[in-house]
């Protein structure tokens, strides 16, 4: 009997040993691969922003791109080195293709705060492009009435602030004319308008406390008139779009409005779109939005590589050190160089006005996203 229990308890030891063994091989396993946390990126004070919502689409088909001297070097890498700090990306409730979903944009903003970037929403509150002539209600509201409309708006901009916590944030995009036609429309529907923008606000206030709400208004031109309607808001940052193509080819216009805007509504305030050619050529069959010379800031602003360099230096002068709550620019369509190939007439109207050259290069421009540039 007494040898039994000697062997009985030799075995519990030995099992007992086996275990510890086996909890100590697991605990190590932890330590060497931990629970990925999303990345925590400081928010900034002054954007040099770029928007590039079309780069998850454009990199699937694996472009080369290269810096400022010729060396092949990843995209990110190459917006990261030359200053850039805040990457603006569109989302689209449901839209046709996977691209500007939910999905693809929370999947991309997690890879780009890794990379140590800001990410700046802009929710379009439709399935496809808003802008001052289109504000379309996504087909999924569409048959609503103006209460489960302003439901769909609070717990479609709570899950999408929870999930992704930008830093910055838009509610709506362009919305001159308001959003959510007809319902939000400012023509005939102004209370609506508000209750709809206060809505979107309140669910960004009571999910993501730490992030800047942006108004984004498209131009110079009645955009006084614009923010007076929504001076009871609850925004931080007044947002506009500036294009000489639509929007006037003064910059001293510009910067006067600015300063007006920032100083009536005590806000800070930025150019949420701007671009401008460094050529007026093209890399592919499909027409581009500026392609003459009547649309350009001449003699000051040429369409060559300096010429762009410098309207965005003027830009960035204007947005920052000009204004006394100034907090910077994005430059939209940075990345939309002819990636669908130079036959392609469904291909990009904006590669004449990316960051990069038609093989790629890496443009003088980027050199004014630099901190002190």
């Amino acid at each position: 009997m007494k040898s039994n229990t000697h062997q009985w308890f030799t075995s519990l030891l030995v099992n007992s040993l086996l275990v510890s063994i086996v909890l100590l091989m697991l605990f190590a396993c932890k330590k060497d691969k931990p629970i990925e946390k999303e990345a925590e990126v400081e928010k900034v004070e002054v954007i040099s922003g770029a928007d590039i919502s079309a780069y998850p689409e454009i990199s699937a088909t694996n472009p080369v791109f290269y810096d400022l001297d010729g060396k092949q070097k990843d995209f990110l890498e190459i917006l990261k080195e030359n200053g850039v700090n805040t990457i603006r990306l569109k989302l689209w409730v449901n839209p046709a293709s996977s691209h500007a979903s939910f999905a693809e944009v929370k999947a991309f903003s997690q890879t780009l705060k890794s990379k140590g970037f800001n990410i700046w929403l802009t929710l379009h509150y439709s399935d496809t492009w808003a802008d001052p002539g289109h504000q379309a209600v996504p087909e999924q509201w569409g048959d609503m009435d103006f209460h489960a409309l302003s439901d769909s708006v609070y717990n479609y901009t709570a899950r999408v602030v929870k999930q992704i916590q930008p830093h910055f944030i838009q509610v709506g995009n362009e919305i001159n004319s308001g959003f959510l036609h007809p319902h939000g429309h400012i023509s005939g529907n102004l209370q609506q308008f508000k209750d709809l923008i206060s809505t979107a606000i309140a669910a960004v206030r009571e999910h993501a406390e730490n992030t800047d709400i942006i108004l984004h208004y498209a131009g110079i031109s009645g955009a006084e008139n614009f923010y007076s309607k929504l001076s009871m808001q609850d925004y931080d940052i007044i947002g506009l779009s500036y294009y000489p193509i639509w929007h006037g080819k003064s910059l001293d216009e510009l910067q006067s409005t600015m300063q007006k805007l920032s100083q009536q509504h005590n806000k800070r305030i930025l150019i949420a779109e701007t671009a401008y050619p460094f050529t007026l050529g093209w890399a592919d069959w499909t027409n581009n939005i500026v392609g003459l010379e009547e649309q350009l800031i001449l003699p000051d602003f040429p369409a060559t590589a300096t010429g762009q360099k410098a309207f965005i230096e003027s830009i960035k002068h204007i947005s920052t050190k000009a204004m006394t709550k100034g907090m910077g620019f994005c430059y939209w369509g940075a990345e939309l160089v002819a990636w669908k190939g130079s036959e392609s007439t469904e291909g990009s109207p904006w590669e004449n006005q990316a960051l990069f050259d038609f093989d790629n290069k890496t443009l003088p421009v980027l050199e004014a996203f630099r901190p002190g540039a």
